[in-house]
């Protein structure tokens, strides 16, 4: 099942089910997230074509992201493998859907895409087990860490650096299916159709499982809100008027023009 949510035209926003192998939106009652065991279709139909996709959730409190969760990625930066999962957090205003602008800040000349990705959290979660991990994801989504990468340098921390407005595309859907195995998913990036990021989410240091669990022990995780499990190597520059797609096999692909 694959979960979106779109533009009405008049301000509000709508959530449907895309119709497997077709382009049909089944429009629902409510937002499955906060009735994941109770979707409910209205019986409208609406055709992929002529709706506006938005971000399929904006987090009720977070993103939480990961840092430096594939091997490679360390060794293009040069930098020392972590003993833990390395934090930090995106705040939902960071937050957009597929086609609209990355705007690069004004205070930074030195920004760059990261493909990831992402988890859905449809419970409550605290102090979990990772054997657990899967009763509390909704689904899954394709997301972009876009990063500035001289602020990341010049504050010695990275709030700012990955927290500025329109910093997080999420989408196109968030895909909803408890049999698929995440662990083994192609992840791609291409900048104006030039690949600069391709691997496997099975070479995360960190696999999706021990990070719910490990976040789950430093703070509370809400429905609605998404974990970012880090980046392959190959993350490189956007500038005005390129686009950038991140896709994820299985869960669709993501893309977004830049503008400065």
């Amino acid at each position: 099942m694959r979960v979106v949510r779109f533009d009405k035209g008049d301000g509000t926003y709508g959530f449907g089910v895309l119709e497997d192998g077709s382009e049909r939106v089944m429009v629902l009652a409510d937002n499955p997230l906060y009735s994941p065991n109770k979707i409910q279709a209205t019986g409208q139909i609406l055709q992929l074509q002529d709706v506006r996709l938005v971000a399929p959730v904006i987090p009720a409190s977070k993103v939480v992201c990961v840092g430096k969760n594939y091997l490679e990625h360390i060794k293009e930066f040069g930098s020392e493998v972590p003993p833990a999962p390395i934090l930090f957090i995106k705040p939902n205003t960071s937050v957009i859907g597929p086609d609209a602008p990355i705007v690069l800040p004004k205070w930074s000349h030195e920004v760059h895409h990261e493909v990831e990705l992402g988890v859905v959290i449809k419970h409550p979660a605290k102090d979990i087990k990772p054997e657990d991990w899967k009763d509390y994801v909704f689904g899954y989504l394709v997301g972009n860490d876009v990063s500035a990468r001289d602020a990341q340098r010049a504050d010695k921390q990275w709030t700012r650096a990955k927290s500025f407005d329109t910093s997080c595309p999420l989408g196109p859907w968030i895909t909803v299916d408890p049999s698929l195995d995440v662990q083994n998913l192609r992840i791609r990036s291409s900048v104006d159709g030039e690949t600069r990021q391709d691997d496997t989410t099975a070479n995360m240091m960190h696999p999706v499982a021990e990070l719910v669990a490990y976040i789950s022990a430093a703070m509370t995780l809400l429905p609605g809100d998404v974990i970012l499990t880090g980046t392959p190597a190959g993350v490189g520059p956007i500038e005005d008027g390129q686009r950038v797609t991140c896709e994820i096999e299985g869960l669709g692909t993501l893309s977004n023009p830049v503008k400065r």
